[in-house]
């Protein structure tokens, strides 16, 4: 019998990043330049057949980039195991947002333990040319992220390896839901992706 498990995952950052191409290109592998901008939330479900054992059901959580200035992010917050926070390489403005969404992550979810929910960034439209930007090494450890990736929604980049750092990351916090599969539950199959092959951490801060 498989071992399954839910994960409530927030992909935050500010309008207009590329929040929503991210997660229409990982969990149905399409892309559009036309999206509208998401108002409150929207969620979408990926399922990830982990290994021979373990499936993953992830529910990434879109949150709209003016929401951090309201008071319904706690809400939404509520039950997430990590996030990706977005910026987008080309608007500088976006990267100096970066730290302020990070702050609100820790300031209202934490772990049971007391430690911030595990936290990737991604440098999104990498397809494009980038402003000028500090060490994301560096800062990435500095601010308390657990990895960072360079990604281009386009160009289907770095999405599934940063999605599989952030899920070992949440793995290694050994607080995971084990969830029964309800009977009316959408059927895996709608859904799965076999995603079991190594995908490169290589930016996975240590």
């Amino acid at each position: 019998m498989q071992l399954e498990l839910l994960f409530k995952v927030l992909v935050v950052g500010d309008l207009g990043v590329g929040k929503t191409s991210i997660i229409k290109r990982f969990v149905h592998q399409v892309f559009s330049q036309h999206y509208r901008a998401t108002i409150g939330v929207d969620f979408a479900l990926k399922v990830l057949h982990w290994d021979k054992d373990t499936v993953i059901r992830l529910q990434l959580w879109d949150i709209a980039g003016q929401e951090r200035y309201g008071n319904m992010t706690r809400v939404y917050y509520r039950e997430a195991v990590g996030a990706l926070v977005v910026f987008d390489v080309t608007r500088a403005s976006t990267f100096e947002a970066v730290l302020k969404w990070k702050d609100d992550l820790d300031s209202k979810l934490t772990l049971n333990h007391g430690r911030p929910v595990p936290a990737v960034l991604l440098a999104n439209k990498s397809d494009q040319i980038a402003c000028q930007l500090p060490k994301l090494d560096s800062f990435g450890r500095e601010n308390g992220f657990v990895g960072w990736f360079e990604t281009s929604a386009k160009e289907n980049t770095n999405i599934e390896e940063a999605v599989r750092c952030l899920v070992e990351h949440i793995l290694n916090n050994e607080e995971y839901l084990v969830t029964e599969r309800e009977p009316n539950s959408i059927p895996l199959s709608e859904y799965a992706s076999s995603t079991s092959r190594d995908l490169n951490c290589s930016s996975c801060l240590k």
